[in-house]
C-alpha cells in the first residue's frame, strides 16, 4: 500500500511542478519581451514534456531502458487517444477551424523517423544527437513562423500568462518546478520498478501505461482548459508540440546520457501503435473534423483497448 501511495504522491508532485515550470517559463519570456506564439511553441511545450524528461533521463541513467522509451512512446500514444479524447467528452474541440498541416507533417515526419532508427536496435549517442539537432531546427523554424506572426497571438491565448507577474512570483515558481519535478520522478520511477517486479510486470508495460499517463497528466490538464476556453489550436498545438519534442527532444537527451538498447515488443507493436495514433489527427487537420464527444468515446476506447493488450 505504502508503494502505491508514495507513486501516487509523485504523479501529484509531477503535475503540480510542472505546472509551476510551465507558468514560471511563461511569465518570464512575456516579462524579457518574447513573443507569445514562440513562448507557445517552445517554453510551454517543453514546460509539459518536462516531467517525461525527467523520468526518462533517471529511468536511462538507471539502466532502465524499457521504462525510458516506454515513458516516451507510451506518452505519445497517450497524448492522441487520452489527452484528445477526455476533454473532448467535456466540450467539443472546434478544430475544423484552424490549420495545423504543417507542424502535423512535422510530427508525423519526427515519429517516422524516430521508428526508422528503433529498428538500429539501440540510441546511442550518435542518434541522440542527431534527433537533438532535428529538434534544433524545428524549433528554429518554429521561431521564424512565430516571429513573422508574432501580432496575431494574444497573451491570453497562453494559459497561466500574467504581464504583470511580479518578478519574485516568477522566481518562486521556476523554483518550485525545477526541484518538484526530480522529486516526484524519484517516487513515480523508483516506485513503478516496484511495483513491476512484485506483479511480475515488464518495466516496458509499466512505462507504456502508468508512467506514460502519469507524465501526460500537465498535457491533460493544459488541453482540458483548452477545450474548456474553446481553444482548439491550443489544444492540438499542445498534442502535437509535445509529441515531436518528447521524440526529438527526451530520447535525444536521454540517449545522450546513456545509450539505451530497444526492446523487440516496441518494435513488434508499439512503435507502430503510435504511428497509428498519430494518424489518428488527419481527419481533424485535413477533413475538417471537429473533436466531438464521439470521436472522444473513439480515443478513449482506441487507448482502452491498446492498454488491455499491452498488459496481457
Amino acid at each position: 500500500m505504502m508503494v502505491w501511495l508514495l507513486l501516487g504522491l509523485g504523479l501529484v508532485i509531477l503535475v503540480f511542478a510542472g505546472d509551476a515550470l510551465v507558468k514560471g517559463a511563461v511569465n518570464l519570456s512575456l516579462r524579457l519581451g518574447i513573443p507569445p506564439l514562440i513562448v507557445g511553441l517552445t517554453v510551454v511545450g517543453f514546460g509539459t514534456s518536462s516531467p517525461e524528461l525527467i523520468v526518462s533521463v533517471k529511468a536511462a541513467l538507471a539502466g532502465q531502458s524499457g521504462i525510458a522509451l516506454g515513458n516516451v512512446v507510451g506518452s505519445n500514444i497517450a497524448n492522441v487517444f487520452v489527452i484528445l479524447g477526455l476533454p473532448a467528452l467535456i466540450a467539443v474541440m472546434h478544430t475544423s477551424k484552424i490549420d495545423t498541416r504543417k507542424p502535423f507533417l512535422i510530427m508525423l515526419g519526427v515519429s517516422v523517423i524516430f521508428t526508422a532508427m528503433a529498428f538500429m536496435g539501440t540510441f546511442g549517442r550518435l542518434s541522440g544527437l542527431f534527433l537533438l539537432a532535428l529538434l534544433v531546427l524545428i524549433l528554429w523554424d518554429a521561431a521564424r513562423d512565430g516571429m513573422k506572426a508574432r501580432n496575431d497571438g494574444s497573451v491570453d491565448d497562453l494559459e497561466g500568462a500574467e504581464p504583470d507577474m511580479p518578478w519574485w512570483k516568477i522566481i518562486g515558481y521556476l523554483a518550485v518546478g525545477l526541484v518538484g519535478l526530480p522529486i516526484g520522478a524519484d517516487l513515480l520511477v523508483d516506485n513503478a520498478v516496484i511495483i513491476a517486479k512484485t506483479f511480475e510486470v515488464p518495466e516496458t508495460v509499466i512505462g507504456l501505461t502508468l508512467v506514460a499517463v502519469g507524465t501526460s497528466l500537465p498535457e491533460l490538464a493544459a488541453t482540458t482548459v483548452a477545450a474548456l476556453r474553446r481553444q482548439a489550436d491550443v489544444a492540438i498545438g499542445n498534442v502535437i508540440g509535445s509529441n515531436y519534442f518528447n521524440l526529438a527532444g527526451i530520447i535525444g537527451v536521454a540517449a545522450v546520457i546513456s545509450p539505451m538498447p530497444v526492446e523487440q515488443t516496441f518494435l513488434d507493436r508499439d512503435l507502430w501503435v503510435m504511428l497509428g495514433a498519430a494518424l489518428m489527427l488527419v481527419p481533424f487537420v485535413y477533413l475538417k473534423q471537429d473533436i466531438g464527444r464521439i470521436w472522444g468515446i473513439v480515443l478513449l476506447a482506441l487507448y482502452a483497448a491498446y492498454a488491455t493488450v499491452a498488459l496481457i
